[in-house]
């Protein structure tokens, strides 16, 4: 292996230590920026409480973070996706919209009809490339019932 690409494991597996250090209940904001940088889901794996990690996609196509509720050890049959007194989503609603967070630039903005919920409220995008949040820029937005 390379040196450049020893690093870049290294560098990596630092970051998801850091990511450890995050608080769900205080930080969501932040850990729903990165979700590609939390470990994928793992079978055969010990899994801790509150520990947070990566399986399949989101409604936009972001990795879907999922947050432990159980310790246990990982098995083929519980998936996250199924499983819930195991796991949790996070960053979707008890009605599986995604909330809202912050887009990074044009790669991950906001396209006309995403639906998103942003401080307990629906809201639909009405233009593509949409960075803004529905109160900032109302325009951009209109409440989804």
């Amino acid at each position: 292996m390379t040196n450049k690409v020893q690093a870049a494991l290294e560098l990596r597996k630092a970051l998801q230590y850091f990511l450890e250090t995050l608080d769900i209940d205080t930080q969501a904001d932040k850990i729903l920026e990165i979700p590609s940088a939390f470990p994928k889901y793992a079978v055969g794996k010990a899994y801790k409480v509150k520990e947070i990690f990566q399986y399949g996609e989101n409604a936009v196509g972001d990795p879907q973070l999922y947050q432990v509720l159980q310790e246990h050890t990982s098995a083929a049959e519980w998936t996250p996706d199924t499983a819930v007194s195991l796991y949790k989503k996070i960053g979707v609603t008890e009605e599986g919209y995604p909330e809202w967070v912050q887009p990074l630039g044009a790669s991950d903005a906001y396209s006309t009809g995403d639906i998103v919920s942003y401080n307990g409220v629906l809201y639909e995008s009405t233009i593509d490339g949409n960075v803004w949040d529905p109160v900032s820029y109302s325009a951009g937005w209109r409440v989804y019932e």
